[in-house]
């Protein structure tokens, strides 16, 4: 931490009680100026040679046969009215990091400049402001943080403005170039990555992290990390990564863990105005590092909270933007009145249709069939398509247990996702089979409608064993499984068959495809021919 001494002489201040400052002299002392509940009995000389403002004071004071000049609303109250009373005396002082501004304020207000006195006490702090506190660091945080408590002088002063902008211009920097000492505890190997006192110790020689600098401003109050965080991104220096890892390192260390906490009336505005300040400076594209596991949980706090709407509509879009990366767990938002469900599967609908939507406006043309007359065809095998596939099958198993979720509500979400996004519908069979389960008393044409949301042709061998001795899936059902089984066996067969025929001589051909043969398909074909009259009953019950 950098610090200036001005003057030289020993201190000759003293305390008369609480409320009462003097300074012990030969000369009795002629000037007596309240700051705040404190009296400082002075002498009128060595503060009039260096402050203009106390020589209109003391004039007009004179004038008026006043026994006491008041200084009104000053900043930094009695303790930077002496450190300035002090320099005028001459009597050492010591500015850091900590009283600077304070001291600059309060020699603004006592205009001490040069127009009264050269080498005067603003321009001593303004050269050890500039060339030295704010060229370093850490102390450029120390000082922003310690302007709130000084506004608006800090800010008409264009501290603030400057604090700001070193720290952001600091974050920019190339990291090779790193001399300075810097918090990082977010990995086990800090202690090489921690430089201090400027030097760079050959030992040391971990790379200097891209987001070295993410907690060290983890410290400002929220609407200065906004200001810092704001000309960090103007300067278009830092990628959407580090910033994600920024927002997401602020958030984590000052939101609270419980429910309780985040919506105490004491501390519910400042987690709001916390929440919506990190919601406002997400990068806007898909390069945001935070996980979608973490904007999830912002957003669960956004609804809590009562974030405003443009807020947690930012919000939605950053998501629904990362939504193939998202969790069924997180994604298990509990809903909130007027909803009757358990979760709030009407905010889920909305994050896949936008997920869908952002897909389709930014796929690549190139990949898609142009004889295609199907403008809603997606391509098979994009991966993005597929995970969000197999999130919302899980995200439907997972809420199917709701006995207050309606079958249009469980349909309108399963058919939110292109075929494509599907291939296979073991995940969306397992949804089905447990909200029959959940929900007995369904209509023949409801049953009929849900189970008419899968493929028989698209479940795996296991899920078509299963399906077909599920009590619960109508008799329709169960036939159709059981007979694309029967063409699945045969086209193996068939295979099989024709790879004999290849590799081996004509007459062992039957003989190994009889020792070939599986035993489940021989199962399903005697359930098949089992079933032939209830077959028959069922076409006809459908005409």
């Amino acid at each position: 931490m950098k610090f200036m001494k001005l003057g030289s002489k020993p201190d000759a201040f003293q305390t008369d009680g609480s409320c009462v400052r003097y300074v012990s002299s030969e000369l009795a002392t002629d000037v007596i100026i309240s700051v705040g509940d404190v009296k400082f009995h002075l002498h009128k000389f060595p503060l009039l040679s260096k402050s203009n403002k106390l020589q209109k004071l003391v004039s007009k004071a004179d004038e008026e046969s006043l026994d006491e000049i008041l200084l009104v609303d000053f900043p930094g109250g009695p303790k930077a009215f002496e450190i300035c009373a002090k320099f005028c005396y001459g009597i050492t002082v010591t500015l850091n990091p900590y009283n600077v501004v304070a001291a600059r304020c309060a020699a603004e207000y006592l205009q001490m400049n040069e127009d009264i006195d050269r080498g005067n006490l603003i321009l001593k702090i303004e050269i050890f402001l500039n060339s030295s506190v704010l060229r370093n660091w850490k102390d450029s945080i120390i000082v922003l943080q310690t302007t709130k408590s000084l506004l608006p002088w800090s800010e008409n002063l264009k501290i603030v403005g400057r604090c700001v902008d070193s720290i952001a211009s600091k974050t920019s920097v190339d990291p090779s170039l790193i001399t300075w000492s810097y918090t990082y505890n977010r990995k086990l190997a800090t202690s090489g990555q921690i430089i201090q006192s400027g030097i760079k110790f050959p030992e040391k020689t971990e790379t200097v992290p891209k987001d070295w600098w993410v907690e060290d401003i983890c410290e400002l109050d929220i609407d200065l990390y906004k200001r810092v965080m704001v000309a960090i991104k103007s300067k278009g220096r830092m990628d959407g990564g580090v910033i994600g890892e920024a927002l997401k390192t602020y958030a984590m260390r000052w939101l609270p863990d419980s429910v309780d906490a985040l919506v105490s009336e004491v501390h519910i505005l400042r987690n709001k105005a916390l929440v919506e300040t990190i919601i406002c400076l997400l990068p806007s594209d898909k390069s945001i590092s935070c996980s979608c596991s973490f904007l999830l949980k912002l957003l669960k706090v956004a609804i809590l909270i009562g974030a405003d709407d443009s807020s947690r509509e930012d919000l939605i879009r950053s998501i629904s933007l990362k939504l193939d990366e998202a969790l069924v767990s997180d994604l298990l938002i509990p809903a909130r009145s007027p909803h009757t469900t358990i979760y709030d599967i009407e905010l889920v609908q909305r994050l896949v249709d936008q997920f869908v939507a952002n897909e389709k406006s930014n796929r690549d043309l190139k990949l898609v069939d142009k004889n295609s007359k199907n403008e809603g065809e997606f391509v098979l095998g994009h991966g993005s398509w597929l995970k969000v596939g197999k999130i919302v099958d899980g995200y439907l198993a997972a809420i199917a247990h709701d006995p207050n979720l309606s079958i249009s509500c469980f349909i309108k979400l399963s058919q939110s996702i292109p075929d494509s996004a599907r291939p296979i519908h073991d995940g969306l069979y397992g949804a089905i089979d447990i909200y029959l389960k959940e929900h007995k008393n369904l209509t023949k044409s409801e049953r009929k409608n849900l189970c008419g949301l899968m493929e028989v042709k698209k479940l795996t061998t296991d899920a078509a064993m299963h399906a077909a001795q599920n009590e619960q899936l109508p008799l329709r059902v169960v036939v159709q499984v059981l007979f694309f089984e029967q063409v699945r066996s045969a086209a193996a067969t068939h295979a099989l068959n024709n790879s004999h025929d290849a590799m081996d001589p004509p007459r062992n051909t039957q003989e190994s495809w009889g020792k070939s043969a599986p035993e489940n398909r021989k199962s399903l074909r005697k359930q098949m021919d089992g079933m032939k009259i209830k077959d028959e009953e069922v076409l006809k019950m459908g005409n």
